[in-house]
């Protein structure tokens, strides 16, 4: 059984369902995306957490790219994803925070207030 590249969802589904992906190529993005109501970085965080909330973690690498691309900074994708943890399921989050790392690469790690914190106490 082949697997399907979830680089682009979208193309993944095109030869099955290529109304479905007019759907997509007619209405979501030139439509919905191109909406001011909400910018293209808030789209870009909703749609993320949708994803994650949903689990739908196939299509969150390329709506990762996307979100970068759109002005969300790679410790603000990790910060959602940490705070989605406490409404949609650490394992949700897990599995995202996972997808982050093989599409994102690693953040670097930054020392953590309580890690300065009780490091003063010490003295």
């Amino acid at each position: 059984m082949s697997h399907a590249d979830f680089s682009s969802p979208r193309e993944a589904a095109r030869a099955f369902t290529p109304k479905l992906s007019a759907f997509v190529d007619d209405i979501l993005y030139p439509r919905v995306w191109s909406d001011p109501s909400l910018s293209p970085r808030d789209r870009s965080l909703v749609t993320i957490a949708a994803l994650v909330t949903g689990g739908h973690s196939d299509e969150l690498p390329s709506h990762l790219h996307r979100a970068l691309s759109n002005g969300v900074t790679r410790e603000e994708l990790s910060a959602a994803i940490t705070h989605l943890a406490f409404y949609a399921g650490f394992p949700a989050a897990i599995s995202a925070s996972a997808a982050a790392e093989v599409t994102l690469g690693v953040l670097p790690q930054v020392e953590s207030d309580t890690g300065n914190a009780s490091a003063n106490k010490e003295d």
